[in-house]
Order: structure tokens, then C-alpha cells, then sequence
């Protein structure tokens, strides 16, 4: 894993971002923010958890980095390395380093996904000694108040070898997302998927909770609020509603062939 594979660059939102509140969440993490405590995001996938740390990026006017983390990601891609460069050894901060030198919300977006490693590396982050140990640089980091640190988790996806840990949850300050209730998503859908119509994102809405109601019946999860998205947009692109839900839902969610004739009907039953 090369720290190139995850470099990002520091990110300052000035275009303010679609974002619907579902509850005080808003408030929570701005107060969370001005008391120097880290946030835990949890909530199934495509609910909104990322673009809620994009519109609170811009409401507090604080650049971000985002690391979407994975299988391979461990401690030292987060911190940095020394790389060779023109024929000289040089260090190269990773991400994490960068947004606590710079005072930036850093962003670890599926945090269980990384290796068990990275979470010694934020404990020292998340509660009053502020701290980033950079090893290798023989470098005790005390990073600035306007750092945050902020992680997201999906615990339907949770097993014995992915969870967070009781060590690493009880640092944060955790808010709790979900679907948004549906005259709300309705009205995202029309907000995201500019001049659908709203009679066929109501239909839209009640597909996708449908297809909620099959969670733990062969699905792992339904359709979030990404994919009726998705599909919102094939729809104003001129794509029959049957064939839009059919590519941007149903074989987005699975290749179960009779989960995928049960979905394909639930489409053909509301449009």
C-alpha cells in the first residue's frame, strides 16, 4: 500500500451543499466541534453520512480530507513515510497527519474497514491530550482546537472480525443516521434529481421502502437514499422507470436471481 494510493488534498467547501437535517445532528457535532470532541457517524450505507460531514465542513468553514478506508489501510498510511524522491529519502505526512498540522476535519469514512492498527493511532486523538504520535519522526504532534476528528461505521455490516471496539467508540461523541422519513427523502430525491416528477418520486419513495422491508429476508440492505437517487436521475434522463429502477436499485443491491425477480416485481407493482 502506497501512501499515494490514499492521498488527498485538503478540501475547503465554499458552495453551500444540499444537505436535509433529520434531527439536531447539525448542532450536536458545531457543539461537539467547539468543545474539541471527535464524532462517530453511524447509519447504514448511502443515508447521508457523508454529506452531512461535507455541509458541516461548510458550515464551520473548516477545509476536510476524507480517507475511504479499506482492507489494506494500516496506522502508517494514515501517519506518513519516508519515501525516496529524486534519489533522497524524504518523509511525506499522510492524511491524518496533514489535517491535524492544519487544523482540518479529517474524515475516516468506514472506519472498521481499515486494520485493527489504526485505532491505536486515533486513541491518543480522541480524548483530552489531543495527540498524534508520529513514531518515525521521533514527533509528538499537540494538534491546534480547529482540528477534528470525525469516523462513520454501518453496524448492519458489523461481525466479530469488523467491530468497533468499546475502547474506541466510548472516545466520541456518536450520532445516530438513518432514512430519512419519506415526505423528507421525497423531497431530496427532488432536490438531487432536478425536475423529476413528484408524483413519480412519491412512486420512487415507495419502492425503496419496499425494498427496506426485505432487509434480513435475502437482502442485506434495501435501497438507500443514494441509489433512489440514482435512479431519480436515469428517470429525468428519459429512462422508463421499470428500467431505471431495475439498473440504479435492483442489481446495485444484489446478483441473487431470485432476490432480483422479487425486487424487479415490487418495480413493476408501483409504476
Amino acid at each position: 500500500m502506497s501512501i499515494q494510493a490514499i492521498r488527498t488534498e485538503e478540501n475547503l467547501i465554499t458552495a453551500k451543499p444540499y444537505y436535509e437535517p433529520i434531527g439536531d445532528e447539525v448542532e450536536v457535532f458545531a457543539a461537539a466541534y467547539r468543545n474539541q470532541l471527535p464524532v462517530l457517524l453511524k447509519g447504514p450505507t448511502g443515508c447521508g453520512k457523508t454529506r452531512f460531514i461535507e455541509y458541516m465542513s461548510w458550515h464551520l468553514q473548516r477545509p476536510m480530507i476524507t480517507v475511504a478506508c479499506h482492507d489494506d489501510l494500516t496506522a502508517a498510511d494514515l501517519i506518513g513515510r519516508y519515501l525516496v524522491k529524486g534519489g533522497e529519502t524524504v518523509w511525506v505526512d499522510g492524511p491524518l497527519t496533514r489535517a491535524a498540522r492544519n487544523g482540518c476535519i479529517c474524515y475516516l469514512d468506514e472506519i472498521v474497514e481499515a486494520r485493527k492498527d489504526t485505532s491505536v493511532v486515533i486513541h491518543p486523538l480522541c480524548d483530552d491530550r489531543r495527540l498524534l504520535p508520529i513514531e518515525k519522526l521521533g514527533e509528538l504532534l499537540q494538534v491546534p482546537d480547529t482540528f477534528c476528528l470525525a469516523i462513520s461505521y454501518n453496524p448492519g455490516y458489523q461481525s466479530v472480525m469488523k467491530d468497533l471496539k468499546q475502547s474506541t467508540r466510548q472516545r466520541f461523541v456518536a450520532l445516530e443516521f438513518d432514512y430519512p422519513a419519506p415526505a423528507k427523502e421525497q423531497l431530496i430525491v427532488e432536490n438531487e434529481a432536478a425536475g423529476i416528477d413528484r408524483d413519480l418520486a412519491r412512486r420512487l419513495i415507495q419502492f425503496g421502502l419496499m425494498t427496506r422491508n426485505l432487509k434480513g429476508s435475502g437482502l442485506e440492505e434495501g435501497a438507500s437514499t443514494r441509489l433512489l437517487v440514482n435512479a431519480a436521475k436515469l428517470m429525468v434522463a428519459g429512462i422508463a422507470p421499470v428500467v431505471a429502477t431495475d439498473s440504479a436499485v435492483a442489481l446495485a443491491l444484489t446478483d441473487d436471481e431470485d432476490m432480483l425477480k422479487t425486487i424487479h416485481e415490487l418495480s413493476r407493482s408501483v409504476f
